[in-house]
This record gives structure tokens, sequence and C-alpha cells, in this order.
């Protein structure tokens, strides 16, 4: 008897552990899956969507004089660029220097997509030429100044930095104090802000990635904090860039929210009174002698490559 019992505690224990793994994957581990992982990479943005060369793409297409030949510059960058990029290769490169597999770019294919943290390694290590991407974090200028390599910044245009919560969220303006207070946890509650009662979950993205950079960039040094109680019960309050929620993962089911009562559409993000504005980068090795890469800047930079921009969803620099 005495047996039997102890046998049916541990088979207690067990599930009880069984169950609490379960419960844990599935409100915490699952929900903030490691987005640099194959499945979220390709859940982030559809490559096959934006391919240059294909009649069906979703990338803006124009028609220019500008026609690479020679040595094509390998053209890479970050996730919420990839259209815009796709759409410089479709407009200037031969449509036989982009191989794509059905599932990747093949090596030899002057088109990548490694998303930030792989395209500022490969612009380093001169596995790709040309990057476009946010600005870079002190770690990746930290890699590039170990292997010696001097990178150019040029800024091609702007786009706002958002934050987003859930369509049932109350709040839709925050001040950026208010901002920093919930991602230092001396904010809490979504009481204290304008909101319900309900703790704060103040979400974080991967070491490395743009959307991280450009976060750490706005918080100026103020050490982020998230509850583990906020985890598990609080409303979640993200942050990310315009173009890539509006315009590469539309979800319904969340709204970007007003900063000191600006709205950052279009309008406020070129007329700069949208408070957390950042440049879009081309990024090259200042050694690079390539002369081509000076031809795919000089298109970038006018007006057909400046309305590749607008067109994308993004805002150009006139």
């Amino acid at each position: 008897m005495k047996l039997k019992n102890q046998l049916i505690t541990i088979t207690a224990f067990i599930l009880l552990y069984v169950i609490l793994n379960v419960m844990c994957y599935n409100i915490v581990t699952k929900r903030y899956f490691n987005n640099q992982s194959s499945e979220m990479k390709s859940r982030s943005i559809n490559v096959s969507d934006y391919l240059p060369f294909e009649e069906d793409s979703q990338i803006v297409h124009i028609e220019t004089d500008v026609k690479l030949t020679g040595d094509l510059p390998v053209i890479d960058g970050a996730a919420a660029l990839y259209p815009v990029f796709s759409s410089f290769v479709d407009a200037i490169y031969p449509s036989d220097s982009v191989i794509f597999d059905g599932t990747d770019f093949t090596s030899d294919s002057a088109l990548k997509y490694r998303n930030t943290r792989g395209a500022y390694k490969a612009v380093v290590d001169g596995d790709a030429d040309i990057v476009f991407c946010a600005e870079p974090s002190k770690e990746q200028l930290e890699y590039a100044k170990e292997q010696g390599v001097e990178l150019t910044f040029v800024p091609i245009g702007y786009e706002a930095f958002v934050f987003i919560v859930g369509q049932n969220n109350p709040v839709d303006d925050l001040t950026v104090d208010e901002v920093k207070g919930l991602y230092s946890g001396s904010i809490t509650n979504w009481s204290e802000v304008g909101g319900d009662d309900r703790l704060v979950d103040a979400v974080q993205r991967n070491v490395g990635s743009g959307s991280q950079t450009a976060m750490l960039a706005f918080m100026d040094g103020v050490e982020m904090h998230r509850s583990l109680n906020g985890i598990l019960t609080g409303r979640a309050i993200g942050f990310s860039f315009r173009y890539y929620v509006q315009g590469l993962n539309k979800n319904p089911d969340v709204k970007i929210l007003s900063i000191n009562g600006i709205y950052p559409d279009e309008e406020n993000i070129a007329n700069g009174s949208y408070p957390i504005t950042n440049y879009l980068y081309a990024v090259y090795d200042s050694s690079n002698d390539n002369p081509n890469i000076q031809v795919v800047m000089d298109f970038v930079l006018s007006d057909e490559g400046q309305q590749i921009i607008k067109e994308s969803g993004y805002v150009p620099l006139q």
C-alpha cells in the first residue's frame, strides 16, 4: 500500500511537471519564439512575393535607362527593406543575375536576403557589396572595426520607429517619457497611462536586429526591464518600424500608437513632427573599389530611386 501511494505521488508530480512545461511553452516560449529562426524568418516576409523580374511580384516596377553591366554588386539587407532593394535590382540589374531556388537565393545570385544581422556581417566579411538597413548596433560597428573595415552610410529615406499594442488596449497615445517608463519598469500597470488595470508586458526583440538597435537608441542608456508577471498575465507593448507593421505584416488585431499626440503617418514623418524618425541607409565598405557601387547609389538617390522608396511605402529624402 505504501509503495502504491509513493507511485501515485511520483506519477502526480510527473504529470504536474509536464502540465507546467506545456503551459509555460504555450504562454511564454511559443509567444516569444526566437524570431531569427528559419520558421520565424519565413513568417516575417514571404521572399517569393517580392522577387524581381516577376510580373506578379509585389515590388515596385519602374522603367529606367540605367542598366548595370560588368561586376554586379551583391545586394542584401533587412527584412523590412527587402521589397525596396528587390525593386532596385528589378530596375537596373540584368534578369539573369538573380537566382532563387524556391527556398533561398543561390550562392551566385546578386540578390540576397540575410536580414539585418546577417547583412551587416556580410558587408563586413565581403559577402555583400551594398546592404540596405537601419542604423547598426554597437556590436555591429565593433565587429567592423575589429575586421579593419570602415563602413560608408548613405541615407536613402526616412522611416518612423513605432510602438504597437493590441486593438483591445484602450490606450491610443503615449508620451516619450511614458514609453520609457513602460520599458524601464517604472510604470508597471496600464492604468498609470490611461489604460485599464492590467500589468505591462514590454516586449523586446533579438539583439542586433534593426528594431532592437533603434529601441536602444530611443532609450538612450535607460535600462530596460521586463516583468515575469507581465509576461504571464499582462497586456503587451511592442515596437517595430512603421512599414513592417502596416505594409509587410498587416494585422487587424494590432494598432500603432501616437507619440506625444503625433501619429506616424507619411506626412508627419516627412515634416519631422513625429518624434521618432530614423534614416534608412545604404551601407558599403569604403574600400570596395567596384565602380558599380556608385552607379547603384546614384540610381537610389535619383528621382527614379526615390520614387521606388515612396511607392514602396517609405518616405523619400526630398
